[in-house]
């Protein structure tokens, strides 16, 4: 074989959601893509508030000296200072643009913490349903995932997750509002977290930090919203992006900022500009950099999320599937009526209705579905859920 024998097993391993791009191109091609019912991918539809696209071709059009050359690799000292200010105002403390990093994306982010924290060997926890790529970003950097579960709700088990504390734990990786779930932590239990974290530090006599990827903060419905866990942990660490608050996934921008008062930091600050560098981003696409400085704050109408999220949650109540409801993403993930999710999802494609596997997220017996598409695709899959749900009995 070419390739190494991890890559190929890796491949493997994440291939649910191409594996269901892949049979949904040939459903849209055999009967219409608009008899498709495709909530495969969490790729968002909204466009780009209206402020961008203003934003975007005055800065594109500037021309002045020295615009286009080399930035320190942790990203303009003016985007990072206008970065400082809304992170502060989420995390309820003062955060400095010296405690900022701008990366490509919460991806690039997350790789550049980890890059910067692991020696090999070290453990990382994961809570399961989680994104499938954690365990990627962890053996890139040389550490081991360990897994933890959630509770039924999808909500912080500090049980398990003290289980899974060992003297070798370096950092956990939480994701509120999670993917695939819709779950939002609360003040109560992040605190805990932030507790049962500081006790696990003094008993081990190490360092253990709290990595929180938060690309879905501002899509929050009923009132709900995400608590700082700056105030819940002095060694915790955000990753986020502008993928999905402003409709820019492609344009991979994104960025670290680190509690104020985290441990040893600005040997920290100093290992995550170099693995900036050396993992290959180096820093964070320049155009970008500029047009989200002047966007801080501004996020897509959310309200039409809520709106399909609504709207969909009745669908799939009518159609007798259970769920916990999301708080937050544009993601549902409802229990699957027989053990089996991929046989369950194979039922569904009958259907022409696109779902992931809850396997692929660590946690079988589940389905994730997006709510980043089209309102009148989400109302017309009513009778295809019911039908499939009407049928899953017959041979």
């Amino acid at each position: 074989m070419g390739i190494s024998k991890k890559m190929h097993e890796f491949a493997t391993a994440s291939s649910w959601i191409r594996k269901m791009f892949e049979e949904g191109a040939k459903l849209k091609k055999q009967f219409g893509a608009e008899n498709v019912f495709d909530f495969s991918l969490g790729n968002p539809d909204i466009a780009p508030p209206p402020q961008f696209d203003a934003v975007l071709r005055r800065i594109a059009a500037d021309n002045s000296a020295g615009v286009h050359s080399y930035m320190p690799n942790s990203g303009y000292p003016f985007v990072r200072e206008a970065v400082a200010g809304q992170i502060s105002q989420e995390q309820a403390m003062p955060v400095g643009a010296d405690d900022i990093l701008m990366t490509c994306g919460a991806a690039g982010a997350l790789n550049v913490v980890l890059k910067a924290i692991l020696n090999p060997g070290e453990e990382v926890i994961i809570l399961a349903p989680f994104f499938v790529e954690y365990k990627f970003y962890i053996d890139n950097q040389g550490g081991k995932s360990v897994v933890a579960p959630t509770r039924d709700d999808f909500s912080l088990d500090l049980a398990a997750i003290e289980g899974a504390i060992t003297e070798r734990t370096k950092a956990i990786i939480i994701n509120s509002p999670n993917n695939p779930t819709g779950q939002i932590y609360p003040e109560q239990d992040l605190k805990a977290l932030g507790s049962l974290l500081t006790a696990c530090q003094q008993k081990f006599g190490s360092t253990i930090f709290l990595l929180s990827d938060e690309p879905y903060r501002k899509i929050i419905f009923d009132g709900h919203q995400v608590p700082s866990i700056f105030q819940s942990y002095p060694n915790s660490i955000v990753v986020s992006s502008y993928s999905k608050d402003l409709s820019l996934p492609g344009e991979r921008i994104g960025y670290i900022a680190v509690q104020p008062d985290i441990t040893e930091k600005s040997a920290l600050l100093a290992a995550m500009t170099l693995a900036n560098r050396i993992l290959g981003f180096v820093n964070a696409p320049a155009l970008m950099q500029r047009v989200v400085a002047e966007l801080q704050g501004v996020t897509v109408d959310t309200s039409i999320y809520a709106r399909r999220r609504q709207t969909f949650c009745d669908i799939l109540s009518a159609a007798g599937l259970s769920f916990t409801p999301p708080k937050g993403a544009f993601y549902i993930f409802p229990r699957t009526p027989i053990a089996d999710d991929v046989q369950f999802v194979a039922h569904l494609q009958k259907y022409k209705i696109l779902a992931v596997p809850g396997r692929g997220f660590g946690l079988p017996g589940h389905i994730r579905l997006a709510f980043c598409v089209d309102d009148q695709l989400i109302a017309r899959s009513a009778t295809a859920f019911k039908q499939a749900m009407d049928t899953l009995g017959e041979a």
